[in-house]
């Protein structure tokens, strides 16, 4: 019987987390600019960031990274928190971020809307 129970909540888990997966790849993907491989294995996303050039000037002029600077605009904007890329070894030129789709289903669906 706790076999039974265990092995339906991992199922039950499990799927969930494939839900949130496709969400928040999906809704990355429909921000202009923006663009998310599908996450594979991992509890994150790394989407990719198209910022202007004067973006990427004002990042420079205040000592920060272009994604750098993103996150802590996201952060001041929405209160949403993603880790920059830059601190992950990406190639060379490429802005972006690392976050996570763990939140409660509900939070990340509210947590899309407010990227776009």
């Amino acid at each position: 019987e706790s076999y039974e129970l265990f092995t339906k909540e991992e199922a039950s888990i499990l799927e969930s987390l494939k839900r949130r997966a496709v969400s928040l790849v999906k809704g990355l993907n429909e921000i202009d600019g923006v663009t998310c491989n599908p996450s594979e294995g991992a509890m994150y996303a790394f989407p990719r960031v198209e910022l202007s050039p004067a973006a990427s000037e004002d990042a420079a002029a205040n000592d920060q990274t272009p994604d750098t600077m993103y996150a802590l605009s996201l952060l001041e904007e929405t209160g949403i928190c993603v880790v920059p890329a830059s601190g992950f070894g990406q190639k060379e030129g490429r802005v972006g971020f690392r976050t996570t789709f763990l939140p409660p289903e509900d939070e990340l669906n509210e947590a899309i809307v407010e990227f776009k």
